[in-house]
């Protein structure tokens, strides 16, 4: 493990559209960090990704392994699912970790990989955007820091796979599968939970679409509540966060974008590495946030999937 002021070696797991467009990129940029290899599970992938930015790729499984034994710490952007035991693997291997959210979409998944992590001595950062915004990381101290919140809302609408929509997200399976409520519902409740204290109560109620409607208790005596979807049509699409309480209201402000974000997570790594305190962002935190969707997800019942084959 890195504890020197020498860049951090880090390997990017993964090949799709995040790691091309924010992870890879980041990284490279990064004064801190140095880019140690890119690993996909296609070969082709890899390497086209990792060419780009004049490293080497692996792939398969001794590929993962001769990756993760040249880094201090992996950045992984693979589908949750996949992303826990491998996630697992390299903190067994003692590599710090930057994991993308959810951490799993079972509470099992994510405490595999927290306890992984726990055991190895590594440190852990899950990428919640805001949460490393520069700008919405500012307010969130600045609200958590305050007493009297009386209630809240958030909400977060992506148009995915509305008629016109060009994200290269829509083909995501996991995303299709799974729905708003794994892929956005973490970004909400990693600004809810620190502000208002850990969740005490939830209900989950299905809206059009993938939408979930979450209202949660807090710690604190607050109470919230948050939308969550990515099939809602192009003219609905947003993100909004609202607090109320003793002090008026407080709206979460905007944001720079994820590249910014991201190395802001970079930062909060390496940070944890060079000091052995937590973040306050980390594997624990992501499997509290996979307890939370998976109870939502229960009390919803199943509905297959929320974009069905074909759509």
């Amino acid at each position: 493990m890195t504890t020197t002021a020498t860049p951090l070696r880090i390997g990017l797991l993964g090949t799709g559209p995040w790691a091309r467009r924010t992870h890879a990129p980041a990284l490279a940029a990064h004064p801190g960090a140095e880019l140690s290899g890119v690993w996909g599970r296609r070969h082709e992938a890899a390497t086209a990704l990792a060419d780009a930015h004049g490293v080497r790729a692996f792939a398969g499984e001794d590929g993962l392994d001769a990756l993760l034994a040249a880094s201090d710490a992996v950045a992984v952007a693979l589908p949750p699912d996949v992303q826990a035991p491998i996630a697992a693997r390299a903190a067994a291997a003692g590599c710090h970790l930057l994991l993308d959210k959810p951490v799993a979409t079972t509470a099992a998944g994510a405490h595999e990989v927290a306890e992984a992590a726990a055991r190895s001595g590594v440190a852990s950062v899950v990428f919640c955007t805001l949460r490393f915004a520069p700008e919405t990381a500012a307010w969130i101290t600045e609200q958590a820091a305050l007493d009297g919140w009386f209630t809240a809302r958030g909400q977060w609408l992506g148009a995915l796979w509305a008629p016109g929509s060009t994200s290269e997200y829509a083909a995501s399976p996991w995303r299709r599968d799974k729905g708003g409520l794994w892929d956005v519902g973490p970004h909400v409740l990693s600004v809810l939970l620190p502000v208002l204290g850990d969740v005490t109560e939830l209900t989950a109620v299905r809206g059009p679409s993938d939408t979930v409607h979450l209202v949660l208790r807090h710690a604190c005596g607050a109470s919230s509540t948050a939308t969550l979807g990515l099939g809602a049509p192009l003219g609905a699409v947003g993100t909004d966060i609202e607090l109320r309480g003793e002090h008026g209201v407080a709206n979460l402000p905007r944001w720079g974008g994820a590249l910014d974000a991201f190395t802001g997570a970079v930062d909060a790594l390496a940070e944890a590495v060079r000091t052995g305190e937590p973040h306050p962002c980390d594997v624990r935190f992501g499997a509290r946030l996979t307890e939370l969707l998976a109870e939502a997800e229960a009390q919803l019942g199943p509905a297959g999937p929320a974009v069905p084959a074909g759509s």
